[in-house]
């Protein structure tokens, strides 16, 4: 293997890896460059077809001029026969006769020629009909592609809107935990500070007794 083929090997390798990283991306783009080149080649055929109109309108003219002077040179040998110019006569037989051939490869490369138009024109239609056909499924596949884009935001929504919400539940535990545990703690202190008193006041009243006594 040459290094051009395997350099063109790579290359062809690279543009199809290329070509598919772009249609996992982005599918309906690659679909429209593709709708493109078959539109391109539609307007190439069409083209084509208004050539071979234009070239079977010139043949039909080449065999009518031929068959006119076939016909014109026939009766100018007739006219040479009777008035009996031999030579005259000769050369307008010739003359027929080239003609006729003439007319005769015309008409064959006109009925080919008009074979080949309505062949063109068939597989004009026919592919005016499947880019048709290819146009109506770009436009369903973009309508799936949508409804699927819009079920995939919605269900970003859905799980951002989860997301708030566990976050607001979450917020709501802590609250509800600081709160038991205010309670805890003011309870813990009012006991403390209540016990404290209670033990303050036996002192007082003991320390009195002890005043009354002596």
């Amino acid at each position: 293997m040459s290094i051009f083929t395997r350099l063109k090997n790579v290359i062809m390798a690279d543009l199809h890896d290329l070509l598919n990283e772009q249609e996992q991306r982005n599918p309906i783009a690659l679909l429209n460059e593709y709708l493109r080149q078959c539109e391109k080649e539609v307007e190439k055929v069409q083209k084509l077809i208004e050539r071979q109109r234009l070239l079977k309108q010139e043949l039909l003219r080449e065999y009518n001029h031929a068959e006119h002077l076939k016909e014109k040179r026939k009766y100018q040998a007739e006219i040479a026969l009777k008035a009996q110019e031999e030579e005259l006569h000769q050369f307008a037989i010739n003359e027929q006769q080239q003609y006729e051939e003439r007319a005769s490869k015309l008409k064959q490369a006109l009925e080919q020629a008009t074979k080949q138009l309505i062949d063109l024109e068939h597989k004009y239609e026919e592919m005016k009909h499947k880019l048709k056909d290819m146009h109506i499924k770009r436009m369903e596949l973009m309508g799936r592609e949508n409804i699927a884009r819009a079920y995939s935001r919605i269900n970003q929504v859905l799980e951002q809107h989860n997301s708030e919400k566990n976050h607001f539940v979450r917020f709501a535990e802590i609250e509800n935990y600081l709160g038991e545990l205010e309670n805890r703690i003011n309870n813990r202190y009012d006991t403390l500070t209540f016990d404290a008193r209670i033990a303050k006041l036996e002192k007082e009243l003991k320390n009195q007794e002890t005043d009354s006594n002596s």
